[in-house]
């Protein structure tokens, strides 16, 4: 196989990370449409990523965050996005650069976006660190009895209930 001075592997992540970005910096404008939300899964040790000891210490590798009913303060740039988001009862901000992020997923359209993304101090091996079972959930207290109801009833993982997700994979662009 030639050599790829181009590179398309890289510009095709930098383009998949550009459509997560415009999807944020549209949120952070006019809030979620519909039943959209997201789960975002980045790397804790990666540059850039600013959490609190607390959370870093609990996610020592990764975490996946849900952007559905309570977050404040969004704000999208360039490099990344920060979010305010509640752990606990504890508020917190999250600064993350979008090249620390390894998941992007809308449930409620069953889309996903997958991303190579090495770790702090990672070598130039292809071996990513296993994924923590945890996601961590961030949600508003539901405006009706009916919601709340329905609330207590999620899982405070990331279950898509089943449901397989159409994963875009660079392989299935590359020539054979």
């Amino acid at each position: 196989m030639a050599d790829d001075h181009i590179r398309y592997d890289i510009l095709a992540q930098e383009a998949l990370r550009g459509v997560m970005r415009k999807v944020l910096a549209e949120v952070a404008r006019t809030g979620l449409p519909g039943n959209h939300h997201f789960f975002i899964t980045f790397l804790t040790g990666a540059p850039g990523v600013r959490i609190s000891s607390r959370l870093r210490e609990r996610y020592p590798e990764q975490m996946t965050i849900v952007i559905q009913f309570q977050y404040w303060d969004l704000k999208v740039t360039d490099a990344g996005f920060e979010v305010g988001l509640s752990f606990s009862d504890v508020p917190e901000k999250l600064e993350i650069p979008f090249s620390a992020v390894r998941g992007f997923y809308d449930p409620s359209v069953n889309f996903e976006l997958e991303f190579d993304v090495k770790a702090e101090g990672a070598g130039d091996d292809d071996t990513a660190p296993e994924p923590e079972p945890i996601a961590v959930v961030a949600e508003k207290k539901p405006e009706s009895k009916k919601k709340a109801a329905d609330a207590d009833k999620k899982p405070a993982a990331a279950d898509t209930g089943g449901k397989s997700a159409d994963v875009v994979s660079l392989d299935a662009f590359r020539k054979k």
